[in-house]
C-alpha cells in the first residue's frame, strides 16, 4: 500500500485548520467572484515607498476567465427576475470580447441562445472561446473600435426587439451593481477595511462605478482613480478612451476622485515585466492599471492601493501584444548583450601588450 513519504508536501487543508477550500457548485456561475488578491513586490521595490502597498484582483481566476462573468451573471439573473428575457428569446449584446465570452458562458449555462456583435479584429482567441460556448459571432467594422459594434448591435435589435434580450453592458446599471455586491466587499474584506485608493481601467465603467460606490459607502475618504487611454487610437483592446467614445450610459465621472491616462506602448511594457519579474502573463489593461496604481504610489507616503487584472493574458497571444513581446525579448537580449560586452571591454589589458 503507497504511503505518502516525510518529505512529500502537505496541503493547506491539512496543515491550517481555518483553511476552507471552495465547496462543490451545483453550476459555473457559483464559481463567479471571490477571486484572490495579488501584492505586486518586485516590480515595485525601491520605487514606491515601504509604506505603501500595490495589490491586484486577479479576475482571470473566474470561470469565463475575466471581470466580466460578474456583470454578465448579474445582467442576466436580473433580465429573467423582471420578466425581461424569457424563454424563446435571443441574448443579444456588443462586446471587445471578454463580455461577450461571459454572455456566452452564462447563457450556456442557463439554456438560452447568444448572439454577440464585436469588431472584426477582436483576438482570434477570443472570438474562438465564444464560438466554443455555441454563441453566434457578428463582426463590425474594426476601424470603429467598440463604438461600431454598439451602433451595429442597435440596429440589429431596432429591425426585431421582440427576438432579442439586449443586455445593453453600457447602459445596465445590473452592471456596476455586480461590483457593488461582489467585488466591493471583497476588496473591503480582503484588506481588512485598510484600502485607501481603488485604481480601475474603463470599459463599460461598471468596475469603477460599483466597486467605488461600495468602498466609498464603508470609507469615504477612499480614492477612486480611473485608467484610461492616453490617445482615442490606442491599442488597448477593451478599454475606452472617453472624450472620444460614445459615453457609457453607467459611467459618471463626477463620482471618481481623478483620471490616469496611459499610453498604449507603456501599458504594453508593463505587461511584459509583469510576466518575466512577478509571474503573471495578463492582458493590456492589466498593464495599464498597475502603471497607473504605480506612478500614484509614488505621490504617496502609505497607503494601500487597489488595481484590478480583468483577465489573464492567454486571450492575446495572436495579437500585437504578443508580437510586442517578442520584440521586447530581442531588445532585452540586446541591451544585455551590449552591457556584457562593454564589461568586457572596459577590463584592462595585461601589462605586458600596453
Amino acid at each position: 500500500m503507497a504511503t505518502r513519504s516525510q518529505s512529500s508536501p502537505q496541503s493547506r487543508a491539512e496543515t491550517e485548520p481555518e483553511f476552507v477550500p471552495l465547496q462543490r457548485a451545483p453550476n459555473v456561475l457559483d464559481l463567479i467572484g471571490n477571486t484572490p488578491l495579488l501584492e505586486i513586490t518586485k516590480l515595485t521595490e525601491g520605487i514606491i515607498a515601504p509604506t505603501v502597498r500595490i495589490f491586484a484582483k486577479l479576475e482571470g481566476f473566474n470561470p469565463g476567465g475575466s471581470v466580466k462573468d460578474r456583470a454578465a451573471r448579474s445582467m442576466i439573473l436580473r433580465g429573467i427576475e423582471s420578466g425581461a428575457l424569457t424563454p424563446g428569446k435571443v441574448i443579444l449584446d456588443s462586446t471587445s470580447g471578454n463580455t461577450g465570452i461571459a454572455l456566452a458562458m452564462v447563457g450556456a449555462t442557463l439554456g438560452y441562445p447568444v448572439e454577440l456583435v464585436m469588431a472584426a479584429n477582436v483576438s482570434r482567441e477570443r472570438k474562438r472561446i465564444i464560438e466554443a460556448y455555441g454563441a453566434k459571432i457578428i463582426l463590425s467594422d474594426p476601424m470603429e473600435q467598440s463604438d461600431g459594434a454598439i451602433r451595429l448591435c442597435r440596429k440589429i435589435y431596432a429591425e426585431n426587439p421582440e427576438r432579442y434580450f439586449k443586455p445593453d453592458q453600457y447602459n445596465n446599471e445590473a452592471n456596476s451593481l455586480a461590483h457593488f455586491e461582489t467585488t466591493g466587499p471583497e476588496i473591503w474584506h480582503q484588506t481588512e477595511a485598510r484600502v485607501t485608493h481603488f485604481v480601475a481601467a474603463i470599459g463599460t465603467g461598471g468596475t469603477v462605478m460599483g466597486t467605488g460606490r461600495f468602498l466609498k459607502s464603508k470609507n469615504s475618504a477612499i480614492k477612486v482613480i480611473a485608467v484610461e487611454p492616453d490617445d482615442p487610437m490606442h491599442g488597448l483592446e477593451g478599454l475606452k478612451h472617453m472624450a472620444s467614445s460614445i459615453v457609457p450610459g453607467i459611467y459618471h465621472e463626477n463620482e471618481l476622485d481623478s483620471k490616469i491616462p496611459i499610453a498604449t506602448e507603456d501599458a504594453y511594457e508593463m505587461v511584459y515585466m509583469l510576466g518575466q519579474i512577478e509571474g503573471m502573463v495578463v492582458g493590456q489593461s492589466s498593464g495599464a492599471a498597475l502603471l497607473a496604481a504605480m506612478r500614484l504610489a509614488r505621490t504617496l507616503r502609505e497607503g494601500t492601493i487597489v488595481t484590478v487584472f480583468p483577465d489573464f493574458g492567454d486571450k492575446y497571444l495572436s495579437t500585437n501584444l504578443w508580437i510586442g513581446w517578442q520584440q521586447w525579448q530581442q531588445k532585452q537580449w540586446q541591451e544585455r548583450l551590449k552591457k556584457m560586452v562593454a564589461k568586457i571591454i572596459a577590463k584592462n589589458l595585461p601589462t605586458d601588450i600596453q
